[in-house]
């Protein structure tokens, strides 16, 4: 199978590897050299400049791991030349062209999977299973919290410049942070409505908010909160779920879930792995990927998926700029 990448910043780089890994070598790029990254590793890899050119290798599959804002420049023509895609998450900066990119999947026939590598965490795959069997009844409320000084995440450049932090590239921390609206959606179903307040809180150099606290109500009754920041030190990304019968706790530093039983008053824990590494979640992506790109699997993570995850951010925006809350039965389903 003939695989391309589209940006080698950090994730494409990851992308890259783990095809090496996985006993891919039949390689494409697509870049505009603006990344930071050094790019000695690509000397037996054929780069391209102009997608047109790229796309004429006849790839199988399409790898977008370019800047949010100009994910769909590159999708929408992939999708039409029939290659399969895996789109970094979230799909694209606003909702603006995504009906095109699905009519586009449609005409070309090949799958699109979404990037949001949280829904192959081992801990976060046991609190699906727990809230399935109803080890903690009915659900009630939660919480979730992720916050990240920005200027750690990639020391190698100056954070300003990356598109985490501009509004041209589909930066800010709603779209960038944006996977516990995905889980969220995934552990719950669908949100019936959304109450925000987002600011630039912080002394960070930013053209996009770097704060975001969020309400969630969800159709099938729990109802809760995310918090979301660029300036948190230590980071911290974690999630907590009450139910009827007891708590289920998760905890990205260790990766272990937890579930407090209330009819037995005491706790249970699911460790990660031996030796896990932040890598393996990935790994599992990119050998799902290639399993969906064959035909052998639906995609874990869908258009529909990462078009309402779209449906989420824009709701936050204009419930922070309108200051009421937002339901999502006046924005189109996917």
């Amino acid at each position: 199978m003939r695989f391309l990448i589209a940006g080698f910043g950090s994730i494409g780089r990851r992308h890259f590897r783990n095809l090496k890994a996985l006993g891919e070598r039949d390689i494409i790029l697509y870049r505009t050299h603006q990344s930071t990254l050094k790019d000695d590793e690509l000397a037996a890899y054929p780069i391209e400049t102009d997608l047109r050119k790229a796309l004429d290798y006849r790839p199988d599959a399409v790898i977008i791991a370019n800047p949010t804002a100009l994910h769909l420049d590159v999708a929408i023509p992939a999708a039409r030349a029939g290659c399969s895609i895996l789109i970094e998450k979230p799909v694209s900066h606003s909702s603006e062209g995504l009906d095109e990119l699905k009519a586009a999947l449609q005409e070309g026939g090949g799958r699109l999977l979404v990037g949001f590598q949280f829904r192959y965490h081992p801990g976060l795959q046991k609190v699906v299973e727990l809230l399935k069997l109803k080890e903690i009844g009915r659900p009630l409320s939660f919480r979730a919290q992720w916050g990240e000084y920005l200027p750690d995440w990639h020391p190698w450049e100056d954070y300003r410049k990356s598109y985490s932090a501009r509004a041209d590239l589909g930066g800010g921390v709603v779209l960038t942070l944006s996977h516990p609206l995905d889980y969220l959606r995934w552990l719950f179903g669908e949100v019936e409505s959304v109450w925000a307040y987002t600011a630039h809180l912080s002394d960070l150099e930013l053209q996009v908010e770097d704060m975001a606290e969020i309400g969630l109500s969800f159709e099938n009754g729990p109802i809760g909160s995310v918090h979301l920041d660029y300036y948190q030190r230590p980071a911290v990304h974690r999630m907590e779920i009450v139910g009827t019968e007891g708590l289920i706790q998760w905890n990205n530093a260790d990766g272990a879930a937890r579930l407090f039983r209330a009819s037995v008053d005491s706790w249970e824990s699911f460790l990660l792995p031996s030796g896990f590494e932040r890598n393996e979640l990935f790994l599992a992506e990119m050998r799902h990927f290639i399993s969906v790109a064959r035909g052998e699997e639906p995609p874990a993570c869908t258009l529909a998926d990462g078009m309402q995850v779209m449906n989420l951010v824009q709701a936050v925006h204009e419930s922070s700029r309108l200051q009421k809350q937002i339901f999502l039965n006046h924005h189109a389903r996917a």
